[in-house]
């Protein structure tokens, strides 16, 4: 008996939720937001926010996880936007979910991005000011690193080269590990993939300081791009059938879009018409990254800040009215 009521408190929950999901299709009261677990999303995501809580009376939440959960909760509504995709890096799984009709793609935030695998400019040119010889004057491809293995030695494994990858979560990890096993310089260096982007970002921080060599995978928009005279390694140009049969070229051109869940557009149709006109750059998101790493702000304050300096870039993207109830929001 006691199962049975059990099985019958548990259908009624499944019945009132789909219920309540039905009755709720047509309208919604909180909008989440992905954050995939880098700082540039982070920061778009605190620009919208405030935008969409203050100018358009909704409230917002944000939900972690790697891109692959993330993107999978936003095809499911358990998420309802996602300011930075990056379609390449995600190719099949993002192609799947817009082929099929659940998520939307609304806007391109920037696309002039790039990554890819970068080493400390004196490396190659030497720093004349910090007494650094170059080390590596004749390093520009990512195939030329093979010549290089006892230069970025693996300091736990001195009879190869270490080169630091992305985390083993982030999709892009497994496309570097197949660029090495192509080029073999899986034979000459070690392939770590960090805990994290600040395992990353420690990594190079420590030998950049030390001016020693370093050499590992990121990308721009970032505060790191911005902040630190890096050089991002040359590889063959870019060709879809290459790349999708070895990684032998450099990374595809990512278009880094905003998408939504199916249902946003009519949940929230004056939202979607704002995210629809969100345009950035890489350059106008470094500002922000940069200004949040040399005052060590949190992403929300770094936005605030980015708002107030980019009035005119914002302002464009709403109406007159919804554009004076945010600006008196930054004013407080």
């Amino acid at each position: 008996m006691r199962k049975m009521l059990v099985f019958i408190s548990l259908c009624t929950i499944l019945i009132l939720g789909a219920c309540s999901n039905e009755a709720s299709s047509d309208s919604i009261d909180v909008i989440k937001f992905a954050d995939a677990g880098w700082d540039s999303v982070r920061v778009h995501n605190s620009i919208a926010q405030l935008i969409i809580e203050e100018g358009y009376g909704y409230k917002t939440e944000v939900t972690s996880g790697t891109s692959a959960a993330t993107m999978q909760a936003l095809e499911q509504g358990d998420i309802n936007v996602n300011m930075e995709v990056w379609t390449d890096n995600i190719k099949e799984i993002y192609d799947k979910a817009i082929d099929s009709g659940k998520i939307k793609k609304v806007a391109t935030n920037f696309n002039d991005n790039s990554q890819g695998l970068y080493v400390p400019t004196y490396v190659i040119e030497g720093d004349a000011e910090r007494g650094i010889e170059p080390v590596a004057p004749d390093l520009k491809t990512v195939e030329d690193l093979a010549k290089y293995p006892e230069l970025f030695q693996d300091p736990e494994d001195s009879s190869k080269g270490r080169i630091v990858g992305a985390p083993s979560s982030w999709v892009v990890s497994e496309h570097l590990e197949t660029k090495l096993e192509t080029y073999g310089l899986d034979e000459q260096y070690n392939y770590l993939a960090p805990g994290s982007d600040s395992a990353i970002v420690a990594s190079l921080a420590g030998a950049y300081k030390k001016g020693e060599p370093w050499v590992g995978y990121y990308w721009s928009p970032t505060w790191v791009t911005a902040s630190y005279d890096l050089t991002l390694l040359e590889d063959n140009a870019y060709d879809q059938a290459l790349w999708e049969e070895s990684k032998a070229t450099e990374f595809p051109p990512n278009d880094v879009v905003i998408a939504v869940h199916k249902d946003l557009p009519t949940q929230a149709k004056d939202v979607v018409d704002f995210l629809s006109k969100y345009s950035t750059s890489n350059e106008l998101t470094e500002e922000a990254l940069k200004y949040m790493n040399e005052n060590e702000t949190e992403p929300e304050e770094a936005a605030h800040w980015w708002m107030k300096e980019h009035e005119d870039v914002w302002t464009a993207w709403v109406s007159a009215e919804v554009a004076e109830k945010v600006k008196a929001a930054l004013a407080e």
